[in-house]
Parts: C-alpha cells; structure tokens; sequence
C-alpha cells in the first residue's frame, strides 16, 4: 500500500467527518426554567436519507426511496469562538456550553412545509445548504446551525441532507448518493420557487454536495432551458468536481444562470485527496484562479473567484475555511447572500486583499481579526457576459486539467 493510501484515511477524518463525535445528539432536550443565554436557529430539512427508527439520530446514512421534511431549532451556546461548533462532551448535551437540539418535527405535507416556512421568513431570502462527504445528520444540521448565526444573515435556512455512510472509506457510497438525490433537490428548489413568500434562493454547497448542487441545477436548466429565475445566487465552497465536468454542467446549465462564487485554497488536503483517488484530475476547489487560463476563463464567464490559500483557520486540512473562518462566513452572510459587490471599502478580509475586476486591481481592506493573518484574492467580473459567450468559454475542453500538486 502507498504512503499516500494510508493517509487517505487521515485526510478524510480530519477535514470531514465527526470523528470522535458523540452520537445521538438529536433527542430534542428541555431548557431549565432559568434558561442559559443562548441564541437558536430554527431551520427545514429536507432528506432523502432512510428513517433510523431513533429519535436520538433521526436518519441514518442509507437511501430513501422517498423524501423527508423535519423541522429543527437548535440552541447556541453564548460563549463561543465564532466559526466553531461546540459538540457536547457527554449526554444530553448542556445549552450553557454546547450545541443542542431543542425541537424536532416531522413535516408530513408540501402545504405544512410552506406553513413553516411563512412562520419563519426572513425578508424572502431562502438559504438552501448541501453538506459534503462523510456527514451524518446530526453533522450537517449543527454545521449549518452554526453558519447561519455566525454570519448574522437574515434568510430562512433550509438544509438538503443527502445520504452520507459517514465512513472514511465510503467515498464511492457517498458520490453515488448525490447522484441518487439530484432529482430530490432539484424538486425542492422547484417548491422552493414557486411559494410566494420566497424572492431569492441562495444555494450554498461545501465539498461533495457540490457536485450535487450542480447536477440538480444542470437538470433544471435542461428541462427549463435555464434555472429558476429565483435561484440567483449559487456558492460553491471548496468544490470537488472534476475541473471540466465543472464546466459541462455549468454550460448546459442554460442562461441566464445565477451569479457564482467558488471559494477556492490550493493547500486544501481534502481535495488533494480527491484528486488522488480520482485519478490525479485536478479539482476545481483546488485551482490557482489568479493564474492562466483559469482567470480569463473565469473571468469571462462572470464567476466570482475567491482564493482563500492564505486564510488561516483551525481547518488542519483547509477544507472547512468558509465555515470556520469568522470573516468569511459573515461575507457570505451579509454580502454574497444579497448580492452586494465585493469591490468596495467596507469589505475586510485581509490585510492586502485585492480584487482583479477587468484588469484593474482595487484594494479591499485591511485585516480585521486574527484568524486571517495573509491576504487572500478575489477575482471578480460583475458585468455578464452573452450567453454564447458564457457556453463557448466553459465547455468541456476549454480549461485544463493539470496534475494535483
């Protein structure tokens, strides 16, 4: 066996999996009558994971033959270092100190799901979640609980959680399970538009569920000829996709298309894993957008190009930076959700942080915090493009795949 087979394993532990999690976190507890300061994220899910039978997990990691909504509220510790999750170290968890379920309820109907959903709105913003490898239930619900209150967004956070195994070697399982779940999300983006009460959908997909953002997307704009006018935000956080698979869905995804970003970091182990087992085909998570041909492919496609190689977190893999990195998620929180531009003063990411829009280079701030210590790049080209355009530079073909490093 190869040095680097061994240390597969390692990689996947570290970067994705609840390794050394305790189980059974979903059994909803009951705040004390004097009720520790804590704040709550009330959220939707919708899975095509199987009912494990146990209300201490809920679903387990095998496949559906039918869809479910849950609603879940999940209670925040007050005293916590922003872009952390505080799992409980013993059972049941402790509101004061930990991450705790607080309420669970099976949604049985479409009308029920929008009744929620009108309780719950926020502005009409719509945020749609999908998990990456290895993630158990419990995993993405806690993860998504913590973006959503530490980026301070105001949507109403609805989280698509597909059939993970959670298991280190389970990695064909799980890609697999994103293909089985596309049809899925693509029917829940669709319900999603058609309420009255929601004006824009964001979708925000780390690692894996990439690929099935993408592929639900993909097939939406086949059948429609485009993608649902409300989906107009799409972000793609360290995205295991092969580079010109990437580029086929996004071309035959239609016009017009949502506006993308990628956050992208060239020391992501994960994806360099990825990439091993795959064959060596570079992953798009993994590319340097600052280089040729990468940035004028980019570029002309109007896709938002953030590289965040130099952002530091306690990401021992580098894979989880758009969580954990306290600037980061609130820019997708208070920025990249509503679109704002990523080109003006108030934007502080990093000391020396640049934006590259159409040649000309524009300062974005300086560091704020001390988990970014390095500058990061932006590359960004908000005019877009004609159609023909947008098809003739993305198709397969048209953007390399070099070796992973």
């Amino acid at each position: 066996m190869s040095l680097a087979s061994k240390l597969l394993p390692v990689f996947f532990c570290t970067a994705l999996s609840a390794c050394g999690h305790p189980t059974g976190v979903m059994q909803p507890v009951t705040l004390a009558i004097a009720k520790p300061q804590t704040a709550h994220v009330d959220m939707l899910v919708a899975t095509t994971r199987q009912p494990s039978g146990d209300p201490r997990t809920l679903f387990n990691g095998e496949r559906s033959p039918k869809p479910f909504m849950t609603e879940v509220s999940v209670s925040i510790p007050a005293k916590r270092p922003e872009g952390t999750v505080q799992w409980p170290k013993r059972m049941p968890p402790d509101p004061a100190t930990d991450f705790a379920v607080t309420r669970v309820r099976q949604i049985d109907s479409i009308p029920e799901g929008r009744a929620w959903f009108r309780q719950h709105i926020e502005g009409g913003h719509a945020l749609v979640f999908i998990h990456g490898f290895n993630n158990t239930y419990e995993d993405s619900v806690f993860r998504l609980a913590q973006i959503v209150h530490d980026s301070k967004m105001r949507a109403t956070p609805i989280l698509f959680t597909w059939p993970s195994r959670a298991s280190l070697f389970g990695y064909e399982y799980d890609k697999e399970s994103t293909n089985y779940s596309r049809t899925a999300l693509e029917q829940s983006l669709r319900l999603l538009a058609k309420d009255p009460n929601v004006k824009d959908i964001t979708v925000l997909a780390h690692s894996m569920g990439t690929w099935l953002a993408m592929e639900a997307l993909r097939q939406m704009g086949i059948r429609d000829g485009h993608v649902d006018a409300k989906i107009n935000n799409v972000i793609l956080a360290s995205p295991d996709i092969d580079i010109q698979v990437f580029a086929k869905q996004y071309a035959e995804m239609g016009a017009p298309k949502p506006k993308f970003t990628i956050f992208m970091s060239q020391d992501d182990r994960a994806l360099a894993a990825s990439s091993f087992i795959t064959g060596r085909v570079a992953r798009l998570g993994g590319i340097d957008p600052t280089i040729e041909p990468y940035r004028s492919r980019l570029e002309r496609a109007g896709i938002t190009a953030i590289d965040l190689t130099k952002v530091k977190t306690d990401d021992n893999l580098h894979h989880g930076k758009f969580a954990q990195s306290p600037e980061i998620v609130q820019l997708i929180g208070q920025r990249l959700m509503t679109g704002q531009p990523l080109t003006d003063s108030n934007v502080t990411l990093g000391e020396g942080v640049t934006a590259v829009v159409g040649g000309t280079v524009r300062t974005l701030g300086t560091v704020t915090a001390a988990a970014v210590a390095a500058p990061a790049t932006v590359i960004e080209n908000r005019p877009r493009p004609h159609p023909a355009d947008v098809s003739e530079t993305l198709t397969s073909g048209q953007i390399p795949q070099p070796l992973a490093p």
